[in-house]
Parts: structure tokens; C-alpha cells; sequence
């Protein structure tokens, strides 16, 4: 199994979009980023800017358990378009 990669994303949920996605193999320099980033985003973009650091082996893992973070818009599944 490969070693663990952290990776960390930012989620505009008014523009519906992925804003950044950076990869880190080194825990502590993933917090820290982590806490950076918290710590840019200004009380009006609270509620709007989701960031998250997710712990795993692949990007295609964290595509499969994180999806809605990569869809651009689109509904998290074609069962609820429209809904």
C-alpha cells in the first residue's frame, strides 16, 4: 500500500466549484497549510468556502469518498437533477 497523501481543498459552494487542490506528503506541512488557509478566509466567505484536508492513499481514492468537491456544479448524483 502506498504511503499516506494528504490533500487539501477548497469549496466554493455559491460558485458551485473546486478552488484549490494541493497535494502534501508531509503531515505536519498539510496542518499547517490547513491552518493557513482557514485563517485567509474573512467572515462574509464563511459560510461559502468549505476547506477540508483529507487524509488518503490516491486522488483517486478521495475522488470516489469526496466526489462532490470535483463535479463542477453538477448534482451529487443524476438521480437528483432537478429536485
Amino acid at each position: 500500500m502506498a504511503g499516506m497523501v494528504h490533500f487539501l481543498l477548497v469549496y466554493d459552494h455559491k460558485q458551485e466549484k473546486l478552488l484549490e487542490e494541493r497535494v502534501f506528503t508531509d503531515a505536519q506541512e498539510a496542518a499547517d497549510a490547513y491552518s493557513a488557509a482557514e485563517a485567509k478566509v474573512d467572515n462574509r466567505h464563511r459560510g461559502e468556502l468549505e476547506i477540508v484536508l483529507v487524509g488518503s492513499d490516491s486522488i483517486e481514492t478521495v475522488h470516489r469518498t469526496h466526489g462532490h468537491y470535483f463535479r463542477d456544479g453538477a448534482p451529487v448524483s443524476k438521480y437528483l437533477t432537478g429536485v
